[in-house]
């Protein structure tokens, strides 16, 4: 069962159903869901594991959860990463030092991580509007992966509507040209003038304002969202940390039981709440690191315990996935560490001061699974190019991961996690590569690295640019609710 991490305001239930929680997100004060409990490994889950593929992995771990959805369904689900690059390894772990392995989470058909959770989500979530004949409109709040992945997701899925929101200028060309191109007909997509912390802002109200589920249920749909609010979208990015560790085991790289070190570069902390959360059921983590960029509010917090947004400006970035200071799921990691009541009053504080700040216990509890740095884009160029000239490929985020290198760490093996494939930011790549500062569009770019490290440019990507676009509207927020409702009544 679900329960709200601000607890219940007396009107919603006091706990729901895995299918409640994803299809109706929003839990009462403005909330999240989370599991009641945290289900634990028994001590030969990780041994037996070993001689398991991806999606048996990922089925035993969703039998853990006891979630109310038929195996049948999760299998059906699970089957969609046999569309990924490599059907028996969805999610490779490479060895690029000594000890330093890379999971790259990339593989699938919008190149990065987000597909690993969405396309099994997204078919769990289409089927339940289907079974229980009720519509849907799914929104997505994107900073460039989410929008591409939900796009894919549910293209053409019955019963369902989507509407996703980019920061206009805020993604790379790639990133826009997967959304602005999707050619579902059940699927709108649109440009809002400000960053994603708008976008994910606006998402957030829209699923808290009772006066606009009213105006659907007038047209008989049902509202839900793709962002990681939706726990749907955790439960998934749990299951690749924990594969992650079995392909270490398979390749001799660790024994059974060693401890290890998660490295992610995190923005709205989504991948990295899904490593903690495989931390709790058992997995031998040491501690999660997290890289992030100059907007390093991730760093402050986990390193003074104050999340403060006064005085703070969103700053663009070549990273611009973690181009986020209000990061979302470090709700539920609150709600974990310190109760319902505490989290009420931290993102009250949040909402209203514009800062929180923990007190010394706090910290010392978040300290013990967490550490924290950050880097600047031109660490992060040095990092793409001296790798690339080694032989190995890695997008502006993967590159932040390497400053963990500077904190006091002990000699274990670590885990980086790599969100996205280098075609994804191939500007940022080439100019390394270049090692100048000249911009170029992402077609000159994509080029220059495909000729100049001799690869090749993955069909998915390489196509976008002759797609025709479909979805040009660039608004004001004011604008987003009354933008979507008349593309709900278009489409009747």
């Amino acid at each position: 069962m679900f329960i709200e991490t601000r607890g219940n305001d007396g009107i919603k239930p006091k706990e729901v159903n895995f299918s409640e929680a994803i299809l109706y997100p929003n839990a009462s004060f403005g909330g999240l869901y989370v599991p009641k409990s945290i289900p634990k490994f028994n001590e030969d889950f990780l041994k037996k594991a070993k001689n398991l593929t991806y999606k048996e992995v990922a089925l035993e771990v969703l039998k853990l959860f006891k979630i109310d959805i038929k195996e049948s369904v999760l299998k059906e689900a699970l089957n969609l990463y046999d569309e990924f690059d490599n059907p028996n390894s969805p999610a490779p772990l490479v060895k690029i030092g000594e000890n330093c392995l890379v999971n790259e989470l990339y593989h699938g058909p919008t190149r990065a991580f987000k597909d690993m959770a969405l396309q099994p989500f997204g078919n769990i979530l289409s089927h339940l509007a289907k079974h229980r004949s009720e519509n849907y409109l799914i929104l997505a709040a994107t900073s460039g992966d989410t929008g591409p992945a939900t796009l894919e997701s549910f293209s053409d899925k019955p019963n369902i509507k989507v509407v996703c929101l980019y920061p206009d200028g805020g993604t790379s060309d790639v990133q826009r040209l997967q959304m602005t191109t999707a050619g579902g007909k059940n699927l709108k997509v649109f440009g809002i003038h400000g960053n994603f912390d708008d976008a994910q802002q606006a998402l957030k109200e829209l699923l808290n304002k009772d006066e606009f589920h009213k105006k659907l249920k007038e047209v008989d749909i049902n509202l839900s969202a793709a962002n990681s609010v939706n726990f749907g979208r955790i439960i998934f990015q749990t299951i690749y940390h924990i594969y992650a560790y079995v392909q270490a085991l398979k390749m001799g790289e660790i024994s059974s039981e060693e401890k290890v070190y998660f490295t992610i570069p995190s923005g709205n902390f989504g991948n990295a709440l899904g490593a903690y959360y495989a931390k709790k059921m058992g997995l031998p983590i040491e501690k999660i690191l997290i890289a992030s960029n100059i907007n390093n509010i991730l760093t402050q917090l986990f390193t003074t315990g104050i999340y403060d947004l006064r005085d703070r400006e969103l700053l663009k970035t070549t990273s611009p996935a973690m181009d986020i200071l209000i990061s979302s799921n470090v709700e539920r990691l609150l709600y974990d560490l310190f109760g319902s009541k505490r989290t009420k009053e931290l993102m009250e504080s949040l909402k209203k001061e514009r800062f929180y700040t923990l007190n010394k216990e706090e910290l010392s509890a978040l300290q013990e699974s967490f550490d924290a740095v950050y880097s600047d884009d031109d660490f992060g160029k040095e990092i793409m190019s001296e790798y690339a000239l080694k032989g190995y490929i890695l997008d502006p985020h993967t590159a932040t991961c390497f400053k963990v290198k500077e904190l006091n760490l002990k000699p274990l093996k670590n885990i980086f996690c790599a969100t996205a494939e280098w075609t994804k930011f191939a500007p940022t790549l080439f100019s390394a590569l270049q090692k100048s500062k000249t911009s170029h569009s992402d077609k000159v770019a994509l080029e220059g690295v495909s000729n100049a490290l001799k690869i090749p440019i993955p069909s998915q990507i390489k196509n976008l640019f002759s797609k025709e676009i479909i979805h040009d509207s660039v608004i004001d927020k004011k604008e987003i609710e009354s933008e979507i409702l008349k593309f709900l009544k278009d489409e009747r």
